[in-house]
């Protein structure tokens, strides 16, 4: 029986602007949260459609912080409240008097989140961090991998505020699952610079005695097809063999054709049939392709709408419209959309009448004053494979959890182990053989959460779904993560990063006339999150009430948040954003430019053009004759000699880096802590990326680097009493310690 959201009874003070700070209290208003959303008079600074998204479930109060009176308004409901998020520059709440000092100072249990563009100690904290500016810093405005193409490439997606929101509401949660414990609160950090280093987690990987793979034929590509179509086609597949036969490109490979001639064929193969046709052959096969739909096709595609994450909504500005609907999916506790987004001030009378009455409850003793972390004691069994699974497990160790990576011993390598399987303890378990089976049921005994990434009935089939784990752990906490979720036509289809991103509109965004891939693996970095996020919310059920539940996300859900800024079909909509492999901004004054020597993102408004002597004679031009009026004022000097004039005009202004290897080498990038090196017991010297979320009170932690596959076996056998067995274990091969290597 479901009962209630797992944050009802949890009151959010939301002073975000633009979008991460809204996306973050949406999440959170969708699983139960009264969040309060305080705007200024006049209403929202970014006015777009998708606040009908992003502040759905909230309530609204104006409030003019220049004002003595309101900003004692706004210290009333600060002490009010278990969560505030803040996405201001660093400094702007301290000058209020409403900074994470003075707020915690009276409401102790308070958990404060602020999500600005740059972080309190970083240099460029004062700047105009629009989210143009994040992404020239953080190497998203890098062309497509599949294009190889130097220039960059601006795309409308804003990976780094979603980043920033994702991994805020999954800082928060875990805060609230702290305080349980500890009942106390702490302050939050996600600048959304830091935040962006989740997204390119495994392209900032760096084993730096490994030599580079030789470069091979990629069967995994965007095809032509009969109708004008693009399928994308995704080879890393166990029905890849099969497909590549049946369709008769296997004896053109092992002819030995050349990279040229198998990339003719293979387009020449897929034109005998229209997109859908190839989606259904694949489909019917067990293999991984899908049509490249435009996003306004993914609002009306069946599986998206059958799963709910497109579902239809009324809005009081927009009437009725189709956007995105909740993303993890809780069992016991589900979340829901309970109103439209408010009128702006609705609910003026009613918030400040509930003020009135209000009294602050008594400073609870610290049950735990010594707790060092959010998920201390939690012990989590990790049985997913690739980036998406992986990543909610590391994610849950980051913040404290003891993580049991469980890989087979017949997948070698274990893909992009360095990067998702850091801070855990990994074994190797045959679970062909009835006593690893066995084995793996002792280590449920003693386990918190599971989570697997199969397809949905997959699990079952294996004898380790929901309903039979639950059968002999009731209070777990079970988290599934696959490509389209639990519901729908296509739940039990395969699918990977680049399916969801072709199916749900990215790609076609991203590449116009021919589908380009994004520049990060956005969906599966960005889904470990919500994993994770699900999972916290459902531990934090569980200590109000003793009982675990099924949790699941999965990519087509992430690709869908992703992109909900753009997302909202209504009377009157245009499909008119930037998009394509040679768009450099969304206007004159939020642009790349190129410089001398490089290219720089400028972001600002017209009225900063008159505080710059080398702009202002231009400040009159519209549109594309600004535009190339700027353009060729800008090729005549360096960036660096741009950077300081343009900032101190009052623009955003960063170079725009393309290569990622030179942002992981960046000093201040190292000196923040977001690119480590460490030395590997095994391999040598390792560069990973770190978390990009600060705790007060219950930092998170990077953990160590990921052990060679199995290392941990002989310590986590002797937790449940067969250290004795492991070298009978080892011969037998139930148990592997050596020969799989690390991908």
């Amino acid at each position: 029986m479901a009962g209630k959201c797992v944050l009802d009874g949890i009151r959010v003070i939301d002073f975000g602007q633009y979008i991460a700070g809204p996306m973050a209290a949406m999440l959170l208003a969708d699983q139960g949260a009264d969040v309060i959303r305080v705007d200024p008079p006049g209403g929202v600074r970014y006015d777009t459609p998708a606040n009908a998204t992003w502040n759905r479930g909230k309530r609204s109060i104006v409030l003019d912080l220049k004002q003595a009176g309101d900003v004692d308004v706004a210290r009333r409901l600060i002490a009010s409240a278990d969560v505030v998020i803040e996405n201001f520059r660093p400094g702007v709440m301290d000058r209020l008097g409403l900074g994470h000092v003075q707020s915690m100072q009276g409401n102790p249990r308070l958990i404060y989140c602020s999500i600005p563009g740059f972080a309190a100690d970083d240099p460029r904290a004062g700047m105009r961090a629009w989210e143009g500016v994040i992404a020239a810093s953080t190497a998203t405005y890098r062309a497509s991998p599949d294009t190889g193409k130097a220039q960059p490439v601006y795309t409308v997606m804003p990976f780094s505020s979603a980043y920033g929101a994702f991994l805020s509401a999954v800082s928060i949660t875990a805060s609230l699952n702290a305080r349980e414990l500890s009942g106390v609160g702490q302050r939050i950090e996600v600048p959304l610079f830091d935040a962006t280093f989740t997204a390119l987690s495994n392209l900032g990987l760096k084993v730096h005695n490994q030599p580079k793979p030789a470069k091979e034929f990629d069967w995994s590509r965007q095809l032509p097809t009969k109708d004008g179509r693009w399928v994308r086609y995704f080879s890393g597949n166990k029905k890849f063999e099969e497909f590549i036969k049946v369709i008769g490109m296997a004896a053109y490979r092992d002819a030995g054709a050349s990279a040229e001639e198998l990339g003719r064929r293979f387009d020449e193969i897929f034109r005998t049939r229209t997109a859908m046709e190839w989606e259904e052959f694949c489909a019917n096969l067990g293999t991984e392709g899908a049509r490249c739909n435009t996003s306004a096709e993914w609002l009306q595609h069946p599986h998206a709408l059958a799963s709910g994450i497109i579902a239809d909504f009324t809005d009081p500005e927009l009437g009725n419209f189709r956007g995105p609907g909740i993303n993890v999916r809780l069992s016991q506790t589900p979340g829901k959309v309970r109103s439209p987004r408010p009128r702006l001030d609705a609910h003026h009378d009613e918030i400040l009448k509930e003020l009135s009455t209000f009294r602050s409850a008594p400073a609870s003793a610290a049950a735990m004053p010594d707790l060092t972390s959010c998920l201390k004691g939690i012990r989590v069994l990790d049985l997913c494979i690739i980036l998406a699974g992986p990543t909610c497990g590391r994610t849950l160790a980051e913040f404290g959890a003891d993580v049991i990576k469980i890989d087979s011993p017949h997948r070698n390598p274990v893909s992009s182990h360095n990067d998702i399987n850091r801070g855990k303890r990994s074994i190797l378990l045959d679970l062909k053989t009835a006593e690893g089976m066995q084995i793996l049921w002792q280590l449920i005994d003693g386990a918190d959460v599971i989570l697997q990434n199969f397809r949905m009935g997959v699990a079952d089939q294996l004898g380790i779904g929901y309903a039979a784990v639950r059968a002999r752990r009731p209070g777990i906490v079970y988290c599934s993560l696959n490509t389209f979720g639990q519901l729908g036509p296509n739940a039990q289809r395969p699918g990977h990063e680049s399916i969801a991103q072709a199916m749900s509109g990215m790609m076609v965004r991203f590449g116009s006339a021919k589908p380009a891939l994004a520049p990060f693996p956005a969906n599966d970095y960005g889904t470990g999150l919500m994993g994770s996020y699900a999972v916290m919310l459902a531990l934090l059920h569980k200590k109000h009430t003793g009982r675990g539940q099924h949790v699941d996300t999965a990519l087509a859900y992430t690709a869908t948040m992703l992109q909900s800024g753009l997302l909202q079909d209504y009377p009157g909509k245009k499909w008119d954003e930037p998009h394509g492999q040679e768009a450099l901004g969304s206007g004159p004054l939020h642009r790349m430019y190129q410089a001398s020597d490089g290219w720089l993102f400028l972001a600002g408004r017209r009225e900063d053009l008159a505080r710059l002597p080398e702009l202002a004679d231009v400040a009159d031009k519209e549109g594309i004759s600004l535009e190339r009026a700027i353009e060729e004022r800008i090729a005549g000097r360096t960036v660096d000699a741009w950077l300081p004039i343009l900032t101190m005009a009052g623009f955003g202004a960063q170079r725009v880096v393309t290569d990622i290897a030179v942002l992981m080498e960046d000093a201040l990038v190292r000196a923040r802590g977001l690119s480590i090196t460490r030395e590997h017991d095994v391999i040598g010297p390792v560069t990973t990326t770190a978390p990009g979320v600060r705790l007060s009170r219950t930092p998170a932690v990077v953990g160590r680097p990921a052990p060679k596959p199995g290392a941990d076996a002989g310590s986590i056998l002797e937790e449940i009493g067969l250290r004795d067995q492991l070298d009978r274990l080892v011969s037998e091969r139930v148990v592997v310690m050596d020969g799989i290597e690390a991908g």
